[in-house]
């Protein structure tokens, strides 16, 4: 019935600064911006931004909060995770998560928030043992 998931939205309280993250800090390819609604190209999937959120406090991330029902974050996978981190930090993004061997998912992982404390995360598959 499904076969591919065409766009995530992610609520923001301020376009501007969103798109900045994303766009500047991220890297990500814009699409087009407008003051309520926003689109990325990440290849099959498009990352809309929608604005008008309300800024919410979020408790500190931790292992309980990643795996809390109800909540969502979006992942990126990389080839080099330790690069993207390196130059992510060094353009003011802030990490919860350095990035962390996650052997039962095969992956390293890191995990950043972005400005409204969305957790997105990046992931370097393992290599497979010999």
């Amino acid at each position: 019935m499904f076969k591919q998931v065409d766009y995530v939205i992610a609520m923001v309280s301020d376009m501007d600064r969103a798109v900045q993250f994303y766009r500047d800090k991220l890297g990500l390819d814009l699409k087009f911006q407008s003051p309520g609604w926003t689109e990325f190209n990440t290849g099959a999937t498009t990352l809309a931004l929608h604005g008008g959120g309300t800024p919410q406090h979020r408790p500190a991330p931790s292992d309980d909060v990643v795996q809390q029902a109800g909540s969502c974050h979006i992942g990126f996978s990389v080839a080099d995770l330790d690069k993207a981190y390196e130059e992510l930090k060094a353009k003011g993004v802030v990490f919860v998560m350095a990035p962390t061997v996650r052997e039962n998912e095969g992956i390293r992982l890191a995990v950043c928030l972005d400005p409204d404390g969305l957790q997105l995360s990046f992931a370097e598959p393992l290599p497979h043992p010999v």
